[in-house]
């Protein structure tokens, strides 16, 4: 039999009544040892297919401007209608899933989990009203919140945390305060907008820390690095880091693009089928109007940099607290971001970031409309 010691030859070991003879076996010179591969990997490949995904997209946009341009035949007015919302819905969005990926990638490349603990609450709800308030230090929307914060739950953020920056951070920030504060100035729609996004967010964040991490995140999302790496890890330069950042955001960017492309189709689809006449129709009452206006803004997916302006637009037709549910709902939940995350959660988890606002907005919004007069 043989046996290997720690210098690595094997040894042949004869066994002779009371005697033991270790003869080394001749072998093979030793092969040369592989350079340890640094922790990260990095590579410039996805920033490759990032250009080049980008330049296939500008193209194809360019290419069906002209074609819907020429359209003339009745029977293509549908299919434009389609086409041209689906266009307006995507190019609208997926500037902010790209700065939301490239946030991403920093995080993931210069933010470890030691320097998240320092500033991270332990308490649930302290770390739900903390998440609602980090909008301010990430300005993202919709789209660009996703990939943020599936990065985040990867350097071990609390749950109820994520959950409530998800809800909040497309309204809690700078530019939608201005925008908001543009079309309405300093009404109670402005305070009202805010003050009810923040309030929301923090409670459904704070509701899912009664659920465990593996109940509500998808497994590739709970995936930890594991402590025990092999290979050393090689230290990498600023500007490596920063590509390293790039590549990792240029995956993130590829990887949601689907749920934001399918998100949008889906909307577009409802937006072509369903007449917007016939849901104005039905908001009338102080019931009605509300659910119309929060299902116009799951349907429409606005951004949320942008749909004051729309809700503005409403302000003779429907009640203001329609037009506040309307403000509130739609950021949180629309389309294309139930689509998106189905990419960081379970879909049990997904049914309730969905059911849990709306119907939180939903009972503020008529109660404001039964009680309040503005």
């Amino acid at each position: 039999m043989f046996r290997v010691f720690d210098n690595g030859l094997p040894m042949a070991i004869i066994v002779s009544g009371m005697k033991t003879f270790d003869t080394p076996l001749p072998t093979a010179e030793p092969a040369e040892a592989l350079p340890a591969s640094p922790a990260g990997r990095f590579t410039f490949k996805p920033v490759y297919r990032l250009i080049v995904a980008l330049a296939v997209l500008a193209l194809l946009l360019v290419i069906g401007e002209s074609s819907l341009r020429n359209a003339t035949t009745p029977l293509s007015d549908q299919l434009q209608t389609f086409v041209t919302i689906f266009l307006s819905i995507f190019i609208e969005a997926v500037p902010f899933l790209l700065a939301g990926s490239l946030v991403s990638g920093f995080i993931e490349v210069f933010v470890d989990q030691k320097m998240l603990d320092r500033f991270t609450p332990r308490q649930p709800l302290l770390a739900a009203l903390a998440g609602a308030s980090l909008g301010v230090v990430f300005p993202v929307c919709e789209c660009g919140v996703v990939p943020v914060t599936r990065r985040l739950y990867q350097k071990g953020l609390p749950i109820s945390m994520g959950i409530a920056f998800l809800l909040a951070a497309p309204v809690i920030n700078p530019v939608v305060f201005a925008s908001t504060f543009a079309a309405f100035g300093w009404e109670p729609m402005l305070w009202g907008r805010f003050g009810f996004s923040f309030l929301i967010a923090a409670v459904v964040g704070f509701l899912f820390n009664l659920a465990q991490p593996k109940e509500v995140l998808l497994p590739e999302t709970v995936e930890e690095v594991s402590c025990h790496d092999p290979h050393p890890v090689q230290p990498m330069g600023r500007v490596q880091r920063i590509w390293e950042a790039l590549a990792t955001g240029g995956d993130d960017f590829l990887d949601m693009s689907r749920y934001l492309i399918g998100g949008s189709l889906l909307a577009a689809g409802m937006q072509t089928l369903v007449p917007q006449s016939a849901l104005l129709a039905l908001g009338a009452g102080p019931v009605a109007s509300v659910l119309v206006m929060m299902a116009l803004a799951f349907v429409l997916s606005v951004c949320s940099t942008v749909d004051a302006f729309l809700g503005l637009a409403f302000v003779n037709t429907f009640t203001p607290a329609s037009i506040l549910a309307f403000l509130v709902f739609g950021p949180m939940v629309d389309v294309k971001s139930s689509l998106m995350f189905l990419g960081v959660f379970r879909r049990r988890a997904v049914l309730y970031l969905i059911l849990l606002p709306l119907m939180l907005t939903m009972v503020v919004a008529i109660y404001l409309n039964l009680n309040v007069s503005w």
